[in-house]
């Protein structure tokens, strides 16, 4: 495969991977409201990876469809190291509100309801797809480059949800200064946690890729 469609192929995939994340900020932005977004943003960016991931392992490369799924499954089993921070972070009173929570009210429109199991669910689902968009969004980047890269990357990510219009939204001020310094450092130490389990676990789901005549194929074969 030439490297320019390798490349292309990537950078599609890096997009649909960014779309899910990208629509709470969005809609903290006044486009639309999260509900809607899911609607016309974040349901059709999973089918579509879906699709992505079916047809690669179909046609190939594989070794793309194996980065897809591997990023994937790394990002959302990292979410619960971050959840390991984040959570006793939120109940010690380091953060203004418990974010999956929020997210569910606003995904199924029960702003006025309030929380139910349902939303719950929704709200962390919501919550753990993120968490494998990132890890997709990592191994589209990385380019077979040494997993610990993705402890910055964490933190990279943590520091865009700090400059984030979600948190102006909560109503801490930019960086959350008006809430003390216990809320970035919770932000930050929980981001570094994601970036170090998908350190730890994409490179064993993805280190050795698999041609589609069963050869196992190094990730450097991948920008050939």
């Amino acid at each position: 495969m030439s490297r320019i469609r390798t490349w292309f192929i990537r950078l599609v995939l890096l997009a649909l991977a960014s779309a899910a994340p990208n629509a709470f900020p969005l809609s903290q932005m006044g486009y639309g409201t999260l509900h809607h977004l899911a609607l016309v943003l974040i349901l059709p960016s999973v089918a579509a990876l879906l699709v992505a991931w079916l047809l690669l392992e179909w046609r190939g490369p594989r070794s793309i469809a194996a980065l897809l799924l591997g990023g994937a499954v790394a990002g959302a089993a990292a979410t619960l190291a971050l959840e390991a921070v984040r959570y006793p972070g939120f109940r010690l009173g380091f953060m203004p509100g418990n974010l999956p929570r929020l997210m569910g009210v606003l995904l199924l429109d029960r702003f006025a309801l309030g929380p139910s199991t349902l939303s719950d669910a929704a709200g962390f689902a919501y919550h753990a797809w993120n968490g494998a968009s990132f890890g997709i969004v990592f191994t589209m980047l990385a380019k077979g480059r040494s997993s610990w890269w993705a402890v910055p990357f964490g933190l990279l990510v943590g520091l865009g949800f700090l400059a984030s219009p979600v948190v102006l939204a909560l109503g801490v001020g930019p960086f959350g200064r008006d809430f003390g310094w216990q809320f970035a450092a919770t932000v930050l130490a929980a981001h570094a946690a994601f970036g170090l389990a998908l350190a730890l676990l994409v490179g064993p789901l993805t280190q050795h890729y698999v041609g589609r005549d069963g050869s196992p194929v190094s990730p450097k074969a991948l920008d050939r």
